[in-house]
Order: structure tokens, then sequence, then C-alpha cells
């Protein structure tokens, strides 16, 4: 996607080094960052430097190439690389595929080069699939980020949107600012003002209101695991923003690529929850004007406990469809359309 013009990708490998967009110093500073080892890049995908469900997926496949090119013991790489981040499919799918290649005798970093490319490819071809969606002179919602920064490039839930805007259709997002750290607020209003998308920040607790008024005609989100039996699991607030759209007949979908698909998981029930630090509920962070620096402010009492699930499940009963790269399938087609993949 495009920032200040220039064509950028979130994760790359380029002359042995794996690269990435920092992405917690969005959207105030634009850095690269640069990993030379499984194990940082291991906890680059643990500490969010990079997230969401396909961009966790390449950099696992491209850590795993590290772990060969330095001579490391793989499965003991991908033990650690499994171990960061429990919910997104993705991150199992990337690491599994590169252990397999590798022991085969192949190439891990052509394996990780081939998953990051087909996840560009899909994201592509996900946006073609939901362009037709929206509406010229459409209102769209979106929770969290599920865009190029979230992907390799394209995105998820933001390739319709991206593709729509290149075929000279108008229409505005309502972007849900996305507690507790705030995601849409960073990093999907980084994307839209550099793509040129009319947007507004809302409180995650104000998409209820502009659904009831009619504001809002379609909302598509990204997800971090779907099951066989076409639940989600995407980042908490999705659930409630599902329920409230079925309440208020607002079309709800969900984008995703086939390797975020976990034909092995039977229900939303089944999808491990993680939990993250009480810090990221206690603190915001942000940037202190007065002194040009990110700070972290403290806004609840020290002595209150902090529960802090990164994500929520959605049952398939509150979705739409889900937006794939063969298509927009009903939850329920799920598991018949990607039984042979």
């Amino acid at each position: 996607m495009l920032v200040d013009g220039k064509h950028r990708k979130t994760v790359w490998f380029e002359s042995g080094v794996l690269k990435m967009v920092n992405q917690p110093l969005l959207p105030h500073s634009f850095e690269i960052v640069e990993l030379r080892s499984y194990r940082e890049a291991a906890n680059a995908i643990k500490t969010m430097v990079v997230r969401g469900a396909p961009a966790i997926g390449a950099t696992a496949a491209y850590a795993m190439a590290l772990a060969q090119l330095a001579g490391e013991d793989l499965q003991i790489a991908a033990q650690v690389i499994k171990k960061t981040r429990p919910t997104a499919q993705d991150l199992f799918y990337a690491t599994d595929k590169v252990l397999q290649a590798a022991e085969a005798g192949g190439s891990a970093i052509e394996a990780a080069r081939e998953i990051a490319d087909d996840y560009e490819t899909a994201c592509e071809a996900i946006g073609a699939c939901g362009a037709d969606l929206i509406d010229d002179g459409a209102s769209l919602n979106t929770h969290c980020n599920a865009g190029w920064l979230a992907t390799v490039d394209w995105g998820t839930a933001t390739a319709p949107m991206y593709k729509a805007k290149r075929q000279g259709k108008s229409f505005f997002v309502y972007v849900d600012e996305t507690r507790p750290r705030c995601q849409g607020a960073r990093i999907t209003a980084f994307e839209l003002c550099h793509e040129g998308i009319d947007h507004a920040v809302i409180a995650d607790n104000a998409a209820g209101h502009y659904m009831f008024r009619g504001d809002i005609d379609l909302i598509i989100v990204g997800t971090d695991r779907v099951a066989a039996n076409g639940d989600i699991a995407n980042k908490i607030g999705t659930y409630s923003s599902a329920v409230v759209a079925q309440a208020n007949n607002i079309p709800f979908y969900v984008a995703a690529p086939a390797a975020t698909i976990d034909l092995q998981c039977p229900d939303g029930l089944s999808i491990p929850i993680e939990e993250r630090g009480a810090e990221e509920v206690a603190y915001m962070f942000g940037k202190d004007e007065s002194a040009d620096r990110i700070a972290r402010i403290r806004i609840s009492p020290e002595s209150s406990t902090v529960k802090n699930p990164a994500f929520d499940v959605t049952p398939a009963k509150y979705i739409t469809g889900i937006i794939t790269e063969r298509g927009i399938f009903k939850p329920a087609e799920i598991a018949d359309a990607f039984s042979s993949r």
C-alpha cells in the first residue's frame, strides 16, 4: 500500500535480514525494524511489533527461514515461534508449512517467500471479491486493523475498500478506535489517510449509536481464526458489533484468506483466546505534544485488577458472509468450500 505515495509492504526478506514496519510507533513515526534471528522475530510477534494474522504468518515463516540459515534446530524454533500468540491460526499454518518443506529437504526461505507471496495474492483477490459489496456513497464501519499492516499487502477487511477506491467509488468509513491498543485509531486511520479515503475515528462505544441512526450501511472486519462451523475470533469488541449490526439489519462481513481457516477447530468455543498484560488496559499510550515523545499515562487505580482478553468469538449466526480469495461464502459453507485446499 501507499505511505507518502511510496509503495510499501509490511514484512519482507532482504539480504538475509527480515524487515518489517515497527507498528507500535504508528502513526507518529514510521520506522523499519531489521531482525537477524528467529528469536528476534518471535519476540516481534509476541510484543506486537508486527500483528494481524497474515502478517504474523508471514513473519513466522521468515523466522523459520532465519533459523535454517543459522543452522538452528527447526523443531525447537517452531516451538518457540508457536508460543508467541495462541489465537492467530496463520502463526501455526505458516510455521508448520515451512517446517515441513525444510524437513523434506527444501529451502525454508523459498517456502517462506511463497507463503508471503500467497498472502499478497490472496488479499488482493479478497479485495476484488468484496469491492462489489461497497456501493458508491456508502458508509462503512470496521473494527481494529485488518489492513495492509495486518497482512503483507492490501489487507483483508480493507482490501475491498482499496479496490473500490481504485474503481472510483466514493464512500466513508467509521473507524472504531479499538481499545485497549487502539489499532483502529492508530493504524487503520493511518492507512486510510495515506490512501485518501474519507473516514472518522470513533470510540468503540459509538458504533451502535451510528448503526441505530442508520448512518452505517455495511460492516467489514478481519479475523484471526475461522472455525469449521463458521464461527470466528477477532479483536475484542467484534462480537458486540456483530450483535448490534444484526439488531439493526446491517450486513456484517468477515474477510479472511484460506490460511486463516482452521478446519480442525470445530467451533468458536474451541479457539484459544489470548489474555494480554494488564498494562495495555491500565495505561494509555500516545504522543506527548509538549515533549514530542511517546508517553505512557496510567488511567486506572493502581489497586484495580485488570482483565485483558485480546479477542472474542463471534458466532456464525451473526455473520452475513465470509469474504475469501475464492469468493464470498456463508459461514455454513466454509467447511465444504475449503475441505480440499
